[in-house]
């Protein structure tokens, strides 16, 4: 293990990524101490959470301070559990901003410690033309859902559709934007992401050649779906339109050929996920796509949602930079655990002074690799 890790606690999700989520879940699992930074969007549950651990790690014999948590607002508190000499490595979900401060305090320790940031995402998806013509019904209102889904509060969010001009893609959109106007506005989590969203969406909308097939309903108290729409020049040269607008928005950049959605595509900083929608035929002649599409995203959807995020073996939740800090690993899934851990070699020790899981009986009865084999077997 690591050592003692600070987890700071995601304004969304209060369950999933927040005290008890997977980065506390994770670290614990790893032997790590969690010390928890609440949010101050939500302390009662923090405090409620919190309290439900610790009463836990008392119940199973947990050493005395296992688990710890801290209350504030201010900064500076979360820059002093970085900087803290103890503290060995830190976990975080949130925006950009945040990731980064906490990533340049980390690097620029005495001893430097790695901070596995989750940073968000646009989640660009590919609409190949052959699929927009035969079933581009059908993708809209899936989209729909994806998009307006938790009132857009998902870093897998689909904030940027790219595909090639049509009579298709423009039938599309417009199934998009009448199923999207169906949703009915609703609050975000708190005031802080719904503020940020009016403003964001608000900026993207107003940026000249930018058009809205949504109506545009400016509101403080609720987040009201957007879809907007741009040519691929206009988009390329103005780098606002690729920030990621948290919330139920999405903008389809409309190009001239395949040659400029590669452009578009590419242009695009690491992602969480990218998502290529395509026949068989769409997927066959565009092989190029494929290829790179893991040098842009960590996880990689063919002909279907981003938003879907299961905790399992297979999953991976992260990317290159900016999506993640650290590309190697994810937040979500078994595989959370080795953020955690460092390897270590026991050469040359006694066998009784081994730790159980590396002793010669095997005491713990567990499935172990000896010379590449998997095995329970003892060691003679």
């Amino acid at each position: 293990p690591l050592g003692p890790s600070v987890i700071f606690g995601a304004s969304i999700f209060p369950l999933a990524f927040s005290v008890a989520g997977g980065d506390t879940m994770s670290a614990l699992a790893a032997g790590c101490p969690v010390v928890f930074k609440a949010h101050p969007a939500h302390p009662n549950t923090c405090e409620l959470i919190g309290t439900a651990i610790q009463k836990a790690a008392k119940k199973t014999h947990m050493p005395e301070g296992v688990f710890s948590m801290v209350h504030a607002t201010s900064h500076e508190i979360g820059g002093y559990l970085v900087t803290h000499p103890i503290t060995q490595a830190v976990g975080f979900t949130g925006s950009y901003r945040g990731g980064k401060a906490l990533f340049d305090l980390a690097v620029r320790r005495p001893q430097p410690i790695p901070v596995y940031a989750e940073m968000g995402s646009i989640n660009p998806v590919v609409l190949l033309s052959e699929k927009i013509k035969l079933a581009g019904e059908a993708l809209a209102e899936g989209l729909s859902q994806s998009v307006c889904m938790g009132v857009g509060q998902f870093c897998t969010n689909p904030g940027i559709l790219i595909g090639v001009q049509s009579k298709a893609l423009n039938d599309f959109a417009q199934h998009l934007a009448k199923a999207m106007k169906a949703y009915t506005p609703a609050t975000m989590l708190h005031s802080g992401i719904q503020a940020a969203y009016l403003k964001n969406s608000t900026a993207a909308m107003e940026q000249k050649g930018v058009c809205v097939y949504t109506d545009q309903n400016p509101d403080a108290e609720n987040a009201y779906p957007v879809l907007a729409t741009v040519d691929a020049n206009t988009f390329l040269a103005n780098p606002i339109l690729s920030e990621e607008v948290f919330g139920p928005y999405s903008i389809l950049v409309q190009c001239k050929d395949m040659n400029e959605l590669k452009a578009v595509w590419t242009s695009l900083h690491g992602q969480i996920t990218t998502t290529i929608m395509g026949t068989d035929k769409d997927l066959h002649d565009n092989k190029s796509l494929l290829d790179n599409a893991f040098l842009h995203a960590g996880r990689v959807v063919i002909n279907g949602v981003p938003t879907g995020v299961e905790v399992c073996d297979s999953m991976v939740h992260g990317g290159p930079y900016p999506a993640s800090t650290d590309s190697r690993f994810t937040a979500v899934g078994v595989k959370a655990v080795k953020r955690w851990l460092r390897p270590v070699s026991y050469q040359n020790w006694p066998d009784q002074l081994l730790p159980e899981a590396l002793q010669n009986a095997n005491p713990l009865n567990i499935w172990r690799s000896i010379d590449g084999q998997l095995t329970k077997d003892a060691l003679k």
